[in-house]
């Protein structure tokens, strides 16, 4: 414990200097040679090292990034753990879910699922997710993996009516019970609707009803393809977004995954609920489900952050190369160089992804949760790097780097990744019995 000027209860703390820090705020503040101070969970300084550094001169761990970059951790909007990536993925949307999807989940053990939500969860921190939004099956298995890797994770079910064999509100509410707040509240617990053609009015209300007993949040999908459109107006003669905003699903609490096939009325919904949307854009191109009105979407003020979706419908969980792929399919498909800039993308990552789930993170200032990471730049990635006002950072934080270049992750003021290895776990194990699991729950199903 260090005794220093300020907060003398501090347990922890955590000096970081020498680093080039992208502090993602509104003004795009950046150090060519910053000092982050971490006191326990929160972020206490930040500055130019040379300002700062005579003020902090203990801490209980000091870390030299010199050549490095500083950034808030990633934020993964939309997060399936998964255990099956590489199987049965040439097939299209339904096709892959009746084949594959829904088989491994149906069947996928506590302790099947423990081992590869663990995977997930390394995958997506040792490529600089700090936060992941994760609907999966047995979650509490989950929210296990989440507390002992160090991952901040928000958590619920995959919820769908009874006949369809997944989960129900009433597990959704246990799973609330056993695991929200814990872990010093980077475990919270939404309630998960999978999506509308497994789902009936009455579910959808009572989500909204169970949401707003437990004053929490809501992740569902929505049109995410046409055969989903189609699919909703057949059995509730509304298209998906229209008859969630029937059944009180919309609203600023709730994260709303694809939005492939919105109509304008659709994106006026979401504007008017405050609802937020999950941009999914390798997954979406993957299964063949096609591209969202993005554009539109940020025209119209909707906050839009990016999820992977998947391992099985995206094999990566890295969010660097799907931010890559979010700016270039947009500017393909709109023959619009000039669409989705570098630091439009990043902040949809960041920023946006901490607003959508109200958190305390997303930029590198006083007060926010230390959740952040280091990049390594001395590759070639990083090569030529330009620093002050003309700064090509960005860019190539934005469509040249991945998530191999994270060199250190922190969540929550402590060190889950130094030198790409996971501090909290032994990958090793993780990996072996990730493989192990996935084999064995095959073989049953």
């Amino acid at each position: 414990m260090v005794n220093l000027p300020g907060d003398n209860k501090v347990k922890n703390r955590i000096v970081i200097k020498n680093g080039v820090l992208l502090v993602m705020d509104d003004a795009w503040t950046l150090y060519d040679d910053g000092m982050v101070v971490i006191e326990d969970d929160k972020i206490a300084a930040i500055g130019p090292t040379s300002d700062l550094a005579p003020k902090y001169p203990q801490a209980d761990r000091v870390i030299d990034a010199r050549g490095k970059a500083v950034m808030p951790g990633l934020v993964n909007l939309h997060f399936h753990s998964g255990i099956g990536k590489g199987y049965c993925d040439h097939l299209p949307l339904m096709e892959y879910l009746m084949t594959a999807w829904y088989p491994l989940t149906r069947n996928v053990s506590s302790q099947e699922a423990y081992w590869a939500a663990m995977c997930s969860y390394s995958e997506a921190i040792r490529s600089g997710a700090t936060t992941v939004n994760d609907q999966w099956r047995q979650m509490e298995a989950c929210g296990d993996a989440a507390e002992a890797i160090g991952m901040r994770a928000v958590l619920c079910c995959d919820v769908a009516d009874d006949e369809h064999q997944l989960d129900s509100l009433a597990d959704n509410e246990r799973l609330y019970q056993a695991k929200h707040g814990r872990a010093n509240g980077r475990i919270e617990v939404y309630v998960g609707i999978e999506w509308l053609p497994l789902s009936s009015r009455k579910l959808l209300v009572g989500a909204r009803d169970l949401a707003n007993k437990l004053q929490t949040g809501i992740h569902i999908h929505l049109n995410e393809s046409l055969s989903e459109v189609q699919e909703s107006l057949r059995l509730f003669g509304r298209r998906p977004t229209e008859f969630a905003y029937d059944c009180g699903i919309l609203g600023s609490d709730c994260v709303a995954a694809h939005c492939v096939w919105l109509s304008d009325a659709e994106i006026a919904l979401m504007r008017e609920t405050g609802t937020n949307i999950s941009h999914n854009p390798a997954s979406n191109a993957k299964l063949g489900n096609g591209i969202a009105r993005v554009p539109e979407m940020v025209r119209a003020g909707i906050n839009v952050g990016v999820g992977h979706d998947a391992a099985e419908c995206n094999n990566s969980v890295d969010l660097f190369s799907t931010m890559k792929f979010a700016s270039l399919i947009h500017r393909a498909n709109r023959v619009d160089a000039s669409l989705f800039p570098p630091q439009e993308v990043l902040a949809m990552a960041t920023k946006n992804g901490s607003k959508a789930l109200k958190h305390n993170t997303g930029s590198l200032e006083v007060g926010k949760k230390a959740d952040l990471i280091l990049i390594n730049l001395k590759n070639e990635h990083f090569t030529p790097l330009v620093l002050g006002e003309q700064t090509n950072i960005y860019s190539h934080l934005l469509f040249a780097a991945n998530g191999a270049d994270v060199h250190t992750s922190i969540i929550d003021g402590r060190v889950v990744m130094e030198d790409r290895r996971l501090t909290m776990v032994d990958q090793d194990e993780v990996f072996a019995k990730a493989n192990e699991a996935f084999h064995t729950l095959l073989k049953r199903i």
